[in-house]
């Protein structure tokens, strides 16, 4: 015989910090997590279309030199957060789609990033995880040659 699950209602008389405020409708939260996709990506899906070798989009690693010398996803261009200004777009299409990351879940970084691109009017979405994603997700990063380091 299965037992019957109590209704939220019943099980909230014992709050944990997790239910102490309660979800949002099903609704609510198909709006906000339908939403939440507009604004970014993961590791994986930028990996695949990088590795299609036709991305449709422009990969920006917004950390400092060192550290994109350091290691950072191929194909990424690194272009500072608080460097990125119209004239270092200029190069782009108007609609070139920019994704950002950083060096991970600790760092703000590409949400700053973000921020200056639709500042400028430029689309753009977060990878989150940033590097510390793309490592885990099993995913190499690269070191420039010394030639492409400025």
């Amino acid at each position: 015989m299965t037992t019957p699950v109590a209704s939220f209602e019943t099980r909230r008389s014992i709050l944990s910090a997790v239910t102490d405020i309660a979800p949002a409708d099903s609704a609510a939260a198909l709006a906000h997590f339908q939403a939440s996709l507009r604004f970014e990506t993961d590791c994986a899906d930028v990996h695949q279309a990088l590795a299609s070798g036709t991305p449709d989009f422009i990969l920006l690693d917004v950390r400092g030199p060192a550290l994109f010398a350091s290691g950072h996803v191929a194909g990424a261009i690194n272009l500072p957060h608080g460097k990125i200004v119209a004239s270092k777009l200029q190069d782009f299409a108007p609609d070139t789609v920019f994704v950002t990351y950083c060096a991970g879940p600790h760092c703000n970084g590409a949400t700053r990033g973000a921020i200056r691109l639709a500042q400028l009017g430029r689309p753009v979405k977060v990878m989150t995880g940033g590097i510390t994603g793309w490592i885990d997700e099993g995913f190499a990063l690269v070191t420039p040659e010394p030639a492409q380091m400025l």
